[in-house]
Order: structure tokens, then sequence, then C-alpha cells
């Protein structure tokens, strides 16, 4: 059902610090997801659900988002940006846009993956007559995230932000996305830092305006830190890949990508590759994301890994369990177990790196 909903903000402006090295030279929403921005996924969703106009809230490095994303017609959108000086929260930074928004509108966090279904949220919303609806999803620990607790209507009757164990009392949380009446910006003060779980989600409970929530269908994940981001990478390559025949290479499972060469070489999904990489012969790709332009030398492994675009690995080397930045190179024989390496960094054996950070 085509929404009348048309606009929202998404919010951009986080550092991503748990993050580096890998968002020293990028800002949280521009890192890869199957070589794509994580943001443009939702705002990709935000266009299947009818949304034309799209408020990008940034900070941290914004000329990087601007240069990425440009006017967003790539996504079906029009894309306008919404610079901020000084940190004004998730609910504050809405306020500062109150006079350009409609009277229902949408708002997304931009450094989550979020492939979802914003449309029928929007229905939920309309249906329940809501002040604000707020998309849940479900995950096993939920002790990092709000929690929300549920009546059988789908209104919310009680929230918890980051509860400790014995506090959990559901597994669903907060996914940051909303749809929003005019209504609750109202309650939101103009000039202090104010977020929306903590502070306007809580008030409007307590004043008994209508908050709802419910289930949002799709691919929801957090990409707090390095492990995350390389998780979000595989379900997706496991949600978008396919069972393939690649010539003169061994393929199991789905894989997604294309444009790339890989006689010789054994890829296991699901698994990632970008266009104009190459696995050379006797190499193994298992459960990875192989960036663009990446090489990937004769003999060598990469298991349960994400490369970023135009990484090399030498002859024979090995990298499990971890995540490599823009241009790294590995030399022949090097091995590389559950660490992060920031953009350009390079190796040269002979050398065993494991649990390790490096810029």
């Amino acid at each position: 059902m085509t929404s009348r909903v048309k606009q929202a903000v998404v919010l951009a402006g986080g550092e991503g610090t748990r993050l580096r090295p890998l968002t020293n030279a990028r800002p949280k929403p521009l890192l890869p997801v199957l070589g794509r921005p994580c943001v443009e996924y939702v705002l990709r969703s935000l266009a299947s659900a009818g949304i034309e106009e799209v408020f990008l809230t940034c900070s941290y490095r914004s000329n990087d988002m601007v240069a990425a994303l440009g006017e967003g017609r790539e996504f079906g959108i029009d894309l306008i940006y919404a610079f901020e000086e000084q940190p004004a929260g998730t609910a504050g930074a809405v306020k500062l846009l109150e006079e350009r928004l409609g009277p229902t509108f949408v708002v997304a966090s931009g450094d989550v993956l979020a492939d979802v279904d914003i449309g029928t949220l929007i229905e939920f919303h309309r249906r329940k007559g809501a002040w604000a609806t707020i998309a849940l999803t479900e995950v096993e620990s939920p002790q990092e995230f709000g929690i929300v607790g549920l009546d059988d209507d789908g209104r919310i009757v009680r929230f918890k932000e980051k509860p400790a164990v014995h506090e959990v009392f559901s597994n669903l949380i907060n996914a940051g996305v909303y749809v929003l009446e005019k209504e609750a910006v109202a309650h939101i003060p103009f000039g202090e830092k104010f977020d929306f779980s903590k502070n306007l989600f809580p008030r409007l409970l307590e004043a008994g305006k209508p908050l709802f929530g419910t289930r949002i269908g799709g691919l929801w994940k957090d990409i707090g830190r390095s492990s995350d981001l390389l998780e979000a990478n595989l379900r997706m390559a496991d949600r978008r890949g396919k069972e393939v025949a690649v010539p003169g290479a061994t393929v199991v499972g789905k894989v997604s990508g294309g444009g790339y060469a890989a006689e010789g070489a054994a890829i296991n999904g699901p698994a990632h590759i970008g266009e104009g990489a190459r696995l050379e012969k006797g190499s193994v790709v298992t459960s990875s994301v192989i960036g663009r332009g990446s090489v990937v030398g004769m003999d060598a492994e990469v298991i349960g890994s994400l490369l970023m675009d135009r990484c090399s690995l030498g002859i024979g080397c090995s990298v499990r369990e971890s995540v490599l930045g823009e241009g790294c190179g590995i030399g022949p024989g090097v091995q590389v177990v559950n660490s992060v390496l920031g953009d350009g960094v390079r190796l040269e054996g002979p050398l065993s790196l494991e649990g390790k950070t490096l810029e």
C-alpha cells in the first residue's frame, strides 16, 4: 500500500568511536555492506515505502557523506543535508527541523543496517492512531539496547534502556526507526540535548500519549563493533546471494557480487565478491566478503572475514575472523586472526598477528 507519508529524517551524525580505526577515514554510516554504504539500505527502504524527501543529519566527516550520497536520486529520493554544529541528541536533531516537516514523518538511524519494510510500519502507525510508533526487532542479548514491553494491542507500556541481566523483561529492542506525528515533536525542548529512547519516549509514556511498537520485517543489524559489521555483511550476503556458477571455480552455497575472476579458486558461501576482484589458483574464500579490486593470492585463505576495496593478499597467507580496511596489503605467508586493520596497513612476513587492532 502506498503511504501518504512523504518525508523522513535519517540520523547520521555519529562518529563510530568503537569502530576505530575503520571510522578514522569514513563516518560510520558509510561503512560498507556488500560494497555499499550501510546508510544506503535504509535510504532505499524509505524510498520503497513512498518517502520522497529525506533530511540527513550529519556532523562527523560531513563532506564524505555528501560526496558518497549526492542528491539521493540514485536511491529514488531527494536528499537534503542538515549539518549539526553541536550534538543535539537524536530527538534534538529532529526538533531543529520541526518547521520543515509535515504532520507525519519517519525517523531512522543511518548507522545500522536496516534493509526493512517501513511501509508496513507506517500503515500500523495510521491504524493505531499513534503519536509515535517504534519499529522493534528481536535479539538474543538485549542488554546493550533499549528494550520495550507491549500490551496485547501493541501499545508500549514500559521501557528500559540498556538493562542489566536481571532487569531484562523482553528481547524486543528499539530498532531506531520511528513514525512520528508533529504533536510528539512539541514535547522535545529547544536548545538542549535530547534523545528519543532516553528522553522523549519515556516522557510520552508518562503523559499517557498513544505510543506503539511493532516488529519490523526485513533484516536489521546493529554495527557498533567490527564483529557486528562483519556479521551484517555475511547476513546480507546470505539474504542477497544465490547459488551461482563461476567459470573455473568451485562454488558451494550462496554468493553475491559479480565481475570478478576466480579460476582455480574455491568459494564457500555465504560470500560476496566485488567487481574487479581476483581470486587466484588454490585460494579459498569461506563465509567472507571481498571488496572491489581486491586480490587473494595463490593458496591464500580468507575465512569469516571482511576485506574492503583494493586489498591484496600474498601467496599462502591466511586471514581469519578479521576486518581489513581499504588498500591493506598482506605479504606472503602472513597469518591474521581476529584482528582489525585500518586503511592502508601493510604487513610483511614471516608474521602471525592475532587479536590486534592496527591503524
